[in-house]
């Protein structure tokens, strides 16, 4: 009994380590990292904070614009992808490093500790645009939760390349036929689509589709640990090394963009309350 105490005592230990670390500045680029995946990651916060800002035009600043259909619609669409595909990349990064260091034994722990980090941010997201937007208008299910859920969910597939990539076309299928039933079952929204469920919805069917995506490219273009791109020379590039420190502190910024975007705008007379 003492030692499972002990033992739950670690994790939680943990948990509160990686929570406080996850959102510490990165004010040096880290070079144990892949760099092409930051710069990646760096693109995908340009492209979500310019996203961003034309919903908070429309929804503050009362500019009529279609931000979830036409050009816009397919903006989000492909924001939401490529960071849900970096996050399944960086997976199977992350699951050969471990590897490596810790050849036998589970480290599911490790990967429940790592979402259970991201899914607490999502949390902290939820509260906040309750406060802020209401009940009707507060992030649901998003991206932060998503990607806190798939981290855990995904752990016993980081070793595979193909299975991936076909659970990914099944679950983009089951999307479809979910998608049916989710309005008569309101408790499913975190599981799959339902209407109207405020900002920033990113249920686990289809979009987890995406994150076994990046598992079968991550495993496809990183065969082994120490597999480089050819141009690396680029990484060193004053653009790239930019777009690289985005990245590494892509959830600082994601949790800090919205409140500095919203607050220029009213500064700026912009928008209005």
């Amino acid at each position: 009994m003492r030692r499972a105490v002990l033992r739950v005592g670690d994790y939680l230990h943990s948990y509160a380590a990686r929570l406080a670390a996850s959102v510490r500045p990165v004010l040096r680029l880290r070079s144990d990292r892949r760099w092409e995946v930051d710069a990646w990651r760096g693109i995908a916060i340009c492209i979500m904070v310019v996203y961003h800002l034309v919903w908070d035009l429309r929804s503050f600043g009362g500019y009529e614009i279609a931000v979830r259909s036409g050009f816009w619609g397919v903006w989000q669409v492909v924001t939401a992808g490529l960071f849900t595909i970096l996050v399944g990349v960086s997976l199977t990064l992350s699951y050969r490093r471990e590897r490596e260091s810790q050849p036998q034994g589970s480290l599911w722990g490790t990967y429940v500790i790592r979402g259970a980090t991201v899914f607490t941010w999502g949390l902290v997201v939820s509260g906040v645009t309750f406060l802020a937007l209401g009940p009707d208008r507060f992030v649901h299910f998003g991206i932060l939760h998503l990607i806190g859920v798939s981290i855990v969910i995904a752990y016993p597939l980081l070793r595979f390349r193909w299975l991936n990539l076909a659970l990914a076309v099944g679950i983009i299928g089951l999307g479809y036929a979910v998608r049916a039933l989710s309005p008569e079952v309101p408790w499913l929204e975190w599981l799959a689509p339902t209407p109207g469920r405020g900002v920033d919805y990113a249920p686990l069917i289809p979009m987890f589709s995406r994150v076994l995506i990046g598992i079968f490219l991550g495993n496809l273009l990183y065969p082994r640990v120490g597999a480089r791109w050819v141009w690396a020379r680029l990484a060193d590039h004053a653009v790239v090394r930019a777009l690289r420190l985005m990245g590494q502190n892509s959830l600082l910024i994601y949790l800090g963009h919205q409140p500095v975007l919203i607050a220029a705008l009213f500064l700026l007379g912009v928008a209005e309350w």
